[in-house]
C-alpha cells in the first residue's frame, strides 16, 4: 500500500507552515502486520526561500522506493518565482537550468552539461557531448577511428564504399544506448564499411556541423584563393573561429585521413577522393538557397583536401 501527502503550489506559497510526510515508529499488530502512519513536520516559508529549488520527499510507506518531487519553480538566475514553467520559464536541455525567459538572455555562457540530461550520442551537440563526458573528443569518433585503423586501412574504397544501412543504424543505437561500452569489434561487425558508415553518419547528424556555420564563409573563402601561401594563411584563420572541441575533433580526423592516404595503393583513396566524401559531411552551407549550397560543393571538397594534405602545418 502506498500513501502520499502533497500540497498544491498555491498552498505551498500561501500557508505560513508547510508539512511533509515522515513515518512514525511502527508497531506490530496482533496479526504481525506493520502499522504505518505519517506525522506532519513544520516547514517554514523561510525554508522555501532559502533554496530556489526546494525538493519535497514523499516516502512510500509499504515499500523501499522513495520519490523526490520538485516544489515550485524558481528562477535560478534571479531567484524569483516562475508562475508556470511553460508560460514564463525556459529550461536548458543540457544542464537542466530553470530561468525566466527574460533572464535567459543574461545567464553567463558557462553551461555544464549533466549526463542525466544528455541521453544520446548521435544528434547531440558536439561541445555538449564532450563536456558531459569530460573528454577532448566524442567517444564515437575515437572508437571508430581506432577500429578502422586497426583493421581497415588497406580496405579498397575505404569511406567511399557504403556499408549495410541497417547495421549502421545498429551501431548508432549501440552508441546511444551503451556509450563508450558499445561493441564495434570485428566479432560484431566484420565489414569495416559499417564502422566508416557509422562515423560519417555521426558527423552528418550533428545539429551544428563540425565546421560550424559561423566559420563556414571563411573556409569557403580560403578555397577560392589561388595563391597557396595566402590560401593556407586564410585557412589557419578560419580554424581559429571553431570552438575548441570542434577544432580538436577536426584535427584528429584530418590526421586519421592523412594516414588513410598513406595506404592509397591498397585502398585507392587519396586526399581528393576523401575530400569528395567528407566535404558535404563536415560542412553545411548556412544559406537556405539550394542553388548557392550546390555551388559550394566543389569548394567544400577542396577545403577538406587542403586540410588533409596540410594537416601537419595547419594544426
Amino acid at each position: 500500500m502506498k500513501r502520499f501527502t502533497t500540497s498544491s503550489t498555491y498552498l505551498m506559497l500561501q500557508k505560513p507552515k508547510m508539512t511533509a510526510t515522515a513515518p512514525l515508529s511502527t508497531s506490530a499488530s496482533a496479526a504481525g502486520e506493520e502499522d504505518h502512519r505519517t506525522c506532519a513536520l513544520p516547514l517554514s516559508t523561510a525554508a522555501l526561500s532559502a533554496s530556489p529549488c526546494l525538493a519535497l520527499r514523499f516516502v512510500v510507506l509499504a515499500g523501499e522506493l522513495v520519490h523526490t518531487f520538485r516544489g515550485p519553480h524558481w528562477c535560478e538566475y534571479c531567484a524569483n518565482f516562475m508562475w508556470g514553467l511553460i508560460a514564463q520559464g525556459v529550461k536548458c536541455a543540457d544542464c537542466g537550468l530553470n530561468v525566466h525567459k527574460q533572464c535567459s538572455k543574461m545567464v553567463p555562457n558557462d553551461c555544464k552539461p549533466d549526463l542525466k540530461h544528455v541521453k544520446k550520442v548521435y544528434s547531440c551537440d558536439l561541445t555538449t557531448l564532450v563536456k558531459a563526458h569530460t573528454t577532448k573528443r566524442p567517444m564515437v569518433v575515437d572508437m571508430c577511428i581506432r577500429e578502422i585503423e586497426s583493421r581497415g586501412l588497406n580496405s579498397e574504397g575505404l569511406y567511399r564504399v557504403s556499408g549495410f544501412s541497417d547495421l549502421i543504424e545498429d551501431v548508432k543505437m549501440a552508441f546511444d544506448r551503451d556509450g563508450e561500452k558499445a561493441d564495434i569489434s570485428v566479432n560484431m561487425y566484420e565489414d569495416i564499411n559499417i564502422i566508416t558508415g557509422a562515423l560519417k553518419l555521426y558527423f552528418r547528424d550533428l545539429p551544428i556541423p563540425l565546421i560550424t556555420y559561423d566559420a563556414y564563409p571563411k573556409f569557403i573563402e580560403s578555397a577560392k584563393i589561388m595563391d597557396l601561401d595566402e590560401q593556407l594563411e586564410t585557412l589557419h584563420e578560419a580554424l581559429k573561429l571553431l570552438p575548441p572541441a570542434h577544432c580538436e575533433t577536426l584535427r584528429y580526423l584530418m590526421a586519421h585521413l592523412k594516414r588513410v592516404t598513406l595506404h592509397e595503393k591498397e585502398n585507392l583513396m587519396n586526399a581528393e577522393n576523401l575530400g569528395i566524401v567528407f566535404g558535404p559531411t563536415l560542412m553545411r552551407s548556412p544559406e537556405l538557397d539550394a542553388m548557392a549550397a550546390l555551388n559550394d560543393i566543389r569548394y567544400q571538397r577542396l577545403v577538406v583536401e587542403l586540410l588533409i594534405k596540410n594537416e601537419d602545418i595547419l594544426f
